[in-house]
């Protein structure tokens, strides 16, 4: 298998690629100090010089998105927030022992599995017993990781698989009836108690063990205190719950406010099962949350300032309003990372349409790293790009188009690994 490279190598690199800038004036531009993989801390530096307010040419502060779980972390916090939550009993009892009231895409099977495990453990409105019950438990757990009753039944359905996830926007809508500051507090604990468990560590949650740990990656916190001192302006754009990717972001020194998670309409201040409208959408029609084309909407929207009322916002920005640089690890970044202008940085985690398109590189700005704690091992089989390396809106494989909109990509190697 391919191994990283020394860490003195990547040292001279960057050295390297500062000498070697164009412009007087870049190097008045800070430096990553972190080694990344190979060549790639080269590669963003390039970005970071010619980019930044630091270059001294004239415009506005580029953008520079982020992905959060296995991007910014290792490991994802809506798993951990939730097995929190499963622990301390946090999660309520439906009204009328309905579960799809919780879901919009909940599927009956779905319903009458959770029925069967939790309905007869407490009142409606009331916590359920998730903390000892494992029945339970392990009815939500596989809602939440396999996205299929315990039984093997699809949990939800009916959704564009291109804008939503039922299993992910379910994790806010769960919450429906507590404040966002109770659950910013039930985040605040989740993440303290990751972070203060050592790194491989398990957790009891239902009749299984679950990953129980999590760390920040010291070479994205290093890019992304670079991209800020070089005048970028830095978000997260997570498919998390807004009020738990605002919790967990203050630890990699995003500005406050930079942070767009799956965002639910307020009522009487509280949260509710329904999502803010994107890309035409209105609120509460649970159509587009910040997931693949989704990210997109919500960069165009958030940051952007596009409308919600404009369908524009599935589109492509204006390349001179896009991104500069983006990063992320799973098919679920993969617009997002697509759209940047200056670098796509993969993070690999064996994850096909985004490898494919990494490593076909068919613009010449993709880079490929190995996750920076425990890295995937070599995806010996290839990705099958031009088949099935893909999923359309009904959730589908399909081929990955090229750049060209009409050619599949060829199927490509895993060359880019740990050890």
């Amino acid at each position: 298998m391919r191994r990283l490279i020394p860490v003195a190598a990547l040292v001279i690199a960057a050295c390297l690629a500062t000498a070697g800038s164009a412009g007087a004036q870049s190097g008045a531009c800070p430096k990553l100090s972190r080694p990344w993989y190979g060549p790639n801390a080269q590669r963003i530096q390039t970005v970071i010089d010619a980019r930044g307010t630091c270059s001294g040419l004239p415009g506005g502060r580029p953008l520079a998105v982020f992905d959060w779980d296995n991007t910014i972390i290792k490991n994802d916090i809506s798993d951990q927030t939730f097995f929190w939550m499963l622990r301390h009993d946090k999660v309520r009892q439906p009204a009328g022992r309905d579960w799809t009231t919780t879901s919009t895409y909940m599927t009956r099977a779905g319903a009458r599995a959770l029925r069967r495990a939790c309905g007869a453990l407490a009142d409606p409105g009331e916590p359920l017993p998730t903390s000892t019950n494992t029945r339970c438990a392990d009815e939500l757990v596989s809602f939440r990781k396999d996205e299929e009753t315990t039984g093997g039944d699809a949990a939800f359905a009916g959704y564009d698989h291109r804008r939503m996830e039922g299993a992910y926007i379910w994790m806010s809508q769960l919450m429906a009836g507590q404040t966002p500051e109770t659950a910013r507090a039930w985040a605040r604990a989740a993440r303290k108690l990751a972070l203060s468990r050592p790194q491989g560590a398990t957790q009891k949650v239902g009749s299984g063990r679950e990953v129980a740990w999590v760390r920040y990656y010291a070479q994205q916190r290093d890019l992304v205190r670079t991209l800020n001192a070089a005048g970028f302006d830095t978000w997260v754009i997570s498919a998390s719950p807004q009020e738990w990717a605002t919790v967990w972001a203050q630890g990699a020194g995003f500005p406050a406010g930079h942070t767009v998670g799956i965002r639910t309409v307020r009522d009487d201040g509280r949260i509710t099962t329904k999502l803010e409208g994107c890309g035409g959408f209105p609120d509460g029609s649970n159509q587009v949350m910040t997931y693949v084309d989704g990210k997109r909407c919500w960069v165009n929207q958030a940051i952007l300032g596009m409308s919600p009322t404009d369908p524009a916002a599935l589109q492509p920005a204006p390349a001179a309003r896009r991104q500069a640089i983006a990063a992320g690890d799973s098919d679920t970044d993969v617009t997002m990372v697509r759209d940047a202008t200056g670098v796509h940085i993969a993070i690999n985690r064996n994850k096909p349409e985004l490898m494919c398109r990494a490593y076909a590189n068919q613009d010449g700005r993709w880079i490929v790293n190995p996750m920076f704690i425990d890295p995937e091992p070599r995806f010996a089989d290839g990705y099958p790009c031009s088949t099935k390396g893909a999923i359309d809106a009904d959730g589908k494989e399909i081929p990955v188009i090229g750049d060209d909109g009409v050619t599949p990509i060829p199927d490509q190697q895993d060359t880019v690994f740990g050890t």
